[in-house]
């Protein structure tokens, strides 16, 4: 199980790194690179249903579909125009709410020492990201947030979600003219080179649909709470992909962050829920 949840979160990581690359470096805008995304992850997971030759029908929820999107869209929008770091804080500060708010209400608990752990991952990534951050406006700032809540309901939803490729396919496949009305919307501003076409069909096809239909098989099989934390390792991992494979520079800061975050999570998988 914790071998899946670290690819899950790799692929997280890189998908990241995949955005980066392409809307930092003005190689796609964002609405393109979101319905590139969207709908290159759907044909792929569409080629392993037949190819599969998966036996359980393809039930569409529009709930989940609509948080994707969500999700899709608020983070690409918001990801040119705010920091980084800010952008990373608010992100995943919501997803902790959404998730952990949700878990509480429907019956899970929080221990001291999952508090404990909690804090401590939340500490490194204020640790990790907010020295070079700067103040967003409020307009990219709501993206964002509603991004992280979207994804938080979006993992919450995988507890209902009877299969994983069956259900994730038609997320993906609702998902996409939802987008595309955004695009049509969007059409006079748009711009696309091959490049950021090759890194959004990259990360909608390897990084988004295969890592999204683990998550949903693991999200089914944790609780929420541990389900929301151990994506603060994400962060962690995309500064890490970006000294690596960028050649963006490691500091002692960044190590000593990223084991305060690691560390805090550890506190939480490792202690027993309180149900």
């Amino acid at each position: 199980m914790w071998i899946k949840i670290c690819i899950a979160m790799l692929a997280f990581a890189a998908n990241s790194l995949l955005c980066r690359l392409a809307l930092a470096e003005q190689q796609i805008d964002p609405i393109s690179f979101s319905l590139l995304r969207v709908g290159s992850g759907a044909v792929c997971l569409g080629l392993f249903y037949a190819v599969l030759q998966v036996q359980q029908p393809i039930q569409f929820q529009w709930k989940s579909a609509l948080s994707l999107a969500v999700y899709l869209l608020g983070f690409s929008l918001a990801y040119l125009h705010i920091d980084a770091g800010i952008g990373a804080l608010i992100l995943f500060g919501a997803v902790q709410i959404t998730m952990i708010s949700y878990a509480i209400l429907h019956g899970e608990r929080m221990t001291l020492p999952r508090w404990v752990g909690l804090g401590c991952a939340i500490l490194g990534m204020g640790l990790l990201l907010l020295p070079e951050a700067s103040t967003p406006t409020f307009k990219y700032a709501l993206m964002m947030l509603l991004a992280g809540i979207a994804w938080g309901f979006y993992s919450i939803a995988a507890k209902t979600m009877q299969h994983a490729l069956t259900n994730t396919l038609s997320n993906f496949i609702l998902a996409t003219p939802l987008v595309a009305v955004f695009f049509l919307w969007y059409l006079p501003e748009s711009f696309i080179t091959w490049q950021g076409v090759v890194l959004a069909v990259l990360s909608g096809a390897l990084a988004s649909a295969g890592a999204y239909v683990l998550w949903y098989s693991i999200v089914k099989k944790i609780d929420h709470i541990t389900a929301s934390t151990v994506q603060l390792s994400v962060p962690c991992l995309a500064i890490l992909g970006g000294v690596i494979f960028l050649g963006e520079q490691l500091t002692l800061l960044k190590v000593v962050a990223t084991l305060i975050v690691l560390c805090g999570i550890l506190m939480v998988i490792l202690t027993k829920p309180r149900v």
